[in-house]
């Protein structure tokens, strides 16, 4: 299929070709032409001021009701029996969301012998936990798992589904979104909902990072989107909230063509960044890295771990797993300090938690201060040893 043109309204004015994004036009005689990139997206047909230009009838897509849903549901992801952390950010997000919406707070949860961590849910704000414990799941498997919960979201129709971006969440979620024929916004850094339309406001950095972009999916249900780690604080518990246990039997044969026997943990060196409560962040600054040495001494005095940016993991100064930011680590510890970091808006994702920034930075135009708490202008290979000896001096420490 080709775009429609007609030739008697068409002055060649090439203002389609300038809107074509993938470069799938060109003037040929003063009238344009498709080749093979065209994606009959429609903005040429848009663009062009005469309406010379239109889609063929195969191309147009109708516009689909929106099915009656209802409800916030949370995919309750577990570790060796436990649920992980994110489940508690998104219970937190998800409550607020379903008041602001006047529905309720779901949770899932899939596995084998879990059952017992079903009233962990409720305590923390779930209205309602849908369990399916199976000897078939113990393992993770996102074949078996994606079967069972694409049959129990057809069958209830949720309004919003929220998940974990974790390495679980990113390979379940988008082949539930396939297969209800949905939307999907992944690692979002923000949520909200519009209380007249309903809409889920989805925000995540885009183009590389460079700016945040809030999302909708007003045409699907459910509105799915997955959420990094330590984007959301973790919520109190909620004494005397009451919900309901609902168990699931799974009542089809499991998929039986991938079969996980165990997973093997990687061990690493180092302590975990995501758990620390102090950390000391590191970028081009610091010049080289053979100056880590003073970072590393100041590390030790403040009992932190040492963290960094695209750049200094990219240059081998630290190694992958010290990489903070949007295609990094999330860190939330109670103490950032900013080494020598300019503060572009993908490393800024990864801190955004953190519940003290300072910053030492020489420019004072560095957008680093622009989120941070304090900040220090200055040059850091001055400013550290200074703060190193303020802090041994009242603590009475010798130099």
């Amino acid at each position: 299929m080709e775009i429609i043109l007609d030739k008697e309204k068409c002055t060649g004015c090439g203002k389609c070709v300038e809107s074509c994004p993938f470069g799938a036009l060109e003037l040929q005689n003063d009238l344009p032409k498709t080749n093979e990139e065209c994606r009959l997206c429609g903005l040429c047909v848009k663009a062009c001021p005469e309406n010379a230009l239109s889609l063929p009838e195969g191309a147009k897509k109708k516009k689909q009701r929106v099915k009656e849903t209802r409800d916030i549901w949370v995919f309750a992801e577990t570790r060796n029996g436990e649920i992980a952390s994110v489940v508690y950010e998104l219970l937190g997000k998800g409550r607020y969301l379903s008041e602001k919406l006047g529905q309720k707070l779901i949770a899932v949860l899939l596995g084998s012998g879990v059952e017992p961590q079903a009233q962990e849910l409720l305590n923390y704000g779930a209205d309602i936990v849908y369990v399916i414990d199976h000897p078939d799941l113990k393992e993770f498997n996102e074949k078996r798992y994606g079967a069972v919960l694409i049959d129990l979201l057809k069958t209830n129709c949720p309004h919003i589904f929220l998940a974990g971006a974790t390495a679980r969440g990113r390979s379940l979620i988008p082949q539930l979104a396939a297969a209800l024929e949905t939307g999907l916004t992944a690692d979002c850094t923000a949520l909200d909902v519009e209380s007249e339309t309903g809409l889920l406001l989805q925000t995540r950095p885009a183009f590389g990072g460079n700016i945040m972009a809030t999302i909708t999916c007003p045409d699907h249900r459910p509105q799915m989107a997955t959420v990094r780690p330590h984007i959301f604080p973790k919520p109190q518990p909620l004494p005397g909230h009451k919900g309901k246990i609902i168990k699931v039997d799974i009542e089809k044969q499991l998929p039986d063509d991938l079969e996980v026997t165990s997973f093997i943990k990687t061990e690493t060196e180092g302590p975990d960044l995501t758990e620390a409560d102090i950390i000391i962040g590191v970028g081009r600054g610091i010049k080289g890295p053979e100056n880590l040495k003073l970072i590393e001494k100041f590390a030790h005095l403040l009992g932190a771990s040492i963290g960094g940016t695209r750049v200094v993991v990219d240059a081998g100064w630290l190694p992958a797993r010290c990489q903070i930011g949007q295609t990094g680590l999330t860190v939330s510890p109670k103490l950032y300090i900013a080494c020598g970091i300019s503060g572009a808006i993908q490393h800024i994702v990864g801190i955004q938690s953190a519940k003290t920034i300072v910053a030492i930075n020489k420019d004072p135009d560095a957008p680093i201060f622009n989120v941070a708490d304090y900040g220090i202008v200055g040059d850091l290979f001055e400013v550290i040893p200074a703060l190193m000896a303020e802090i041994k001096k009242r603590r009475g420490e010798e130099n």
